[in-house]
C-alpha cells in the first residue's frame, strides 16, 4: 500500500527540523529512516524530511540519489536535474520556502531500492565527514550562496545532454553534492573544490557535443 504525501508530512517534518543536518552520514540516515517507515517514497516526504532549515540538503540530497546506484534509471538524473534547478532557482532569488510543482513531488521510488541506495553510500559519508569543518565560512553564505545556486543551475543544464554516456551525468550531480555538502558543513574550502569539479563537469560537456568522446 502507497503512503499519501500529505499523510506523511508530519512524521517526515520532525525528523527534518528537531536539528542540522552537519554532514553526508546524517543526511544518509534521514533517508533511510523515510524509507523504514512506508513502502515506497515521494519526493514530497524527501522533501519534508530533511526539512527547511537550510538549502544545503536541497542541493545534496537529490545529487546523492543521482550518484547512487538509483542513478542509473534512464531518465532519472534529467528529473533530478530539473528538481535541483528549480530549488536552486528559488535560493536565487531569495525565496525563504522551497517549493516543487505537485507533478514533481508526487513521483515515487521503492523504499527497498532507496534504502539500499543509500546503504552503499556510508562508507564514503562516514570518510567525507571526517574531513569537514567550518573554514573560509563566508564562501558560503550570501552573496555567494545566490552565486552557489547560479552555477548549480549551469551544472544542471549539463544533465540531460550527458545522458548520453552512461553515469556520466555524475560529474556535476558530483559538483553539486560537494556544494551542498559545503554548505551544510559551512566548509568555503569544499566549496572551492565544488567550483573546480564543476569546471571539469562543465569540460566533459564540451567534449560530448563536439564529439570528442
Amino acid at each position: 500500500m502507497t503512503a499519501n504525501p500529505s499523510q506523511t508530512t508530519n512524521t517526515g517534518t520532525n525528523a527534518g527540523q528537531t536539528g542540522e543536518m552537519e554532514g553526508l552520514k546524517d543526511v544518509l540516515s534521514s533517508i533511510r529512516a523515510l524509507a523504514g517507515r512506508q513502502d515506497e517514497v515521494s519526493v514530497h516526504d524527501i522533501r519534508e524530511q530533511i526539512g527547511e532549515r537550510s538549502f544545503g540538503p536541497f542541493l545534496l540530497v537529490p545529487a546523492v540519489v543521482e550518484i547512487s546506484p538509483i542513478g542509473g534509471i534512464p531518465g532519472l538524473p534529467t528529473v533530478l536535474a530539473i528538481i535541483i534547478g528549480l530549488f536552486c532557482l528559488q535560493i536565487l532569488i531569495g525565496q525563504k520556502h522551497l517549493w516543487l510543482p505537485q507533478f514533481i513531488e508526487k513521483r515515487r521510488i521503492r523504499s527497498d531500492k532507496l534504502d539500499k541506495a543509500m546503504a552503499k553510500l556510508e562508507p564514503v559519508a562516514r570518510w567525507t565527514d571526517r574531513l569537514l569543518k567550518p573554514r573560509l565560512k563566508w564562501l558560503t553564505k550570501p552573496p555567494w550562496l545566490q552565486g552557489i545556486a547560479g552555477l548549480c543551475i549551469l551544472l544542471c543544464c549539463t544533465v540531460p545532454p550527458l545522458e548520453l554516456i552512461p553515469f556520466a551525468s555524475t560529474a556535476p550531480m558530483g559538483a553539486i553534492a560537494l556544494f551542498g555538502l559545503s554548505v551544510i558543513a559551512r566548509d568555503g574550502v569544499v566549496t572551492t573544490l565544488a567550483g573546480i569539479v564543476s569546471l571539469g563537469a562543465i569540460y566533459l560537456v564540451y567534449l560530448v557535443a563536439t564529439g570528442v568522446t
